[in-house]
């Protein structure tokens, strides 16, 4: 339970970055997003998450 907490806390923080160094890219970038087509949107987070697990695999059985 302690790792999950420690690579939820890792990933907010990582989240957090853009929006605190760059807020006005930030609103410009989620309004963008607003006219994007739900298919696209799907499409790009089920890559991001397959990326996601590649890493994940790669630290748990690659390097270690």
């Amino acid at each position: 339970m302690g790792f999950f907490l420690t690579v939820i806390g890792m990933v907010m923080i990582i989240e957090g970055i853009p929006y605190f160094g760059f807020p006005e890219k930030m609103k410009k970038f989620v309004a963008a997003m607003l006219t994007l087509p739900d298919r696209q949107l799907r499409v790009f987070g089920f890559i991001l998450m397959l990326i996601g697990l590649a890493l994940v695999y790669v630290g748990k059985c690659v390097l270690s």
